[in-house]
C-alpha cells in the first residue's frame, strides 16, 4: 500500500513546479487566473496563481507568479529544471468577473485583462493552450494531477469540470 504525499497548495502569487506523483492545488480563483503548463511526456506540471495582468497595477515589489507576463516564463525554466523535454501545453482557469455589476458602463473587469494576458503570456512562449474555464461570474478551485495531467475545476455554483 503506497501513501500519497499530501496535496501542494498554491496560493495567490505563488508558483510551484513537479513532476510524477504530485497533486497540485489552489482555491479561491475569483477575477485571479490559474495558469497550468503540462508536459505530458516528461510528467512535469507546474501551477501559478496569477493576480493581476500587468506590474503597474501592484505597489509591491513583482513577484514572478503574481503576473502573467512573469509566471509563464519562470514556470518553464522551472519545469525544464525538473527534466521538461516535450512540448508544452496550457490551461486557464478562473478570470471571473465577481462584481460586474458594479463597474461603469463599457469597464473592463480584472478577470477578463487577467485572462487576456494570460493568453498573450503564453503566446509570447509558444505555449498552446488547450484548455480553459475562464469568465463567468463565479469563483472556482482547481486541482492539478501531475501524474496523469488531469485538471478538476470545481466552481462556486457549478458542477465540477475536468480540463
Amino acid at each position: 500500500m503506497s501513501v500519497l504525499a499530501a496535496p501542494v497548495m498554491v496560493g495567490i502569487a505563488e508558483i510551484e513546479v513537479g513532476q510524477g506523483e504530485l497533486t497540485l492545488v489552489t482555491t479561491g480563483l475569483g477575477s485571479c487566473v490559474a495558469v497550468a503548463l503540462y508536459d505530458a511526456t516528461e510528467r512535469v506540471g507546474a501551477l501559478a496563481h496569477v493576480l493581476l495582468p500587468h506590474a503597474a497595477l501592484s505597489s509591491r515589489p513583482p513577484r514572478p507568479g503574481k503576473f502573467p507576463f512573469t509566471a509563464v516564463p519562470a514556470m518553464l525554466e522551472r519545469m525544464r529544471a525538473c527534466g521538461a523535454r516535450g512540448e508544452i501545453n496550457a490551461r486557464l482557469i478562473g478570470g471571473a468577473s465577481m462584481f460586474g455589476a458594479l463597474l461603469p458602463a463599457g469597464a473592463v473587469g480584472l478577470g477578463v485583462r487577467n485572462v487576456k494576458a494570460a493568453r498573450q503570456a503564453c503566446a509570447a512562449h509558444d505555449v498552446p493552450i488547450v484548455g480553459e474555464a475562464v469568465g463567468g461570474s463565479m469563483g472556482r478551485s482547481l486541482t492539478f494531477d501531475v501524474a496523469t495531467g488531469r485538471i478538476v475545476v470545481r466552481s462556486v455554483r457549478g458542477d465540477d469540470v475536468e480540463l
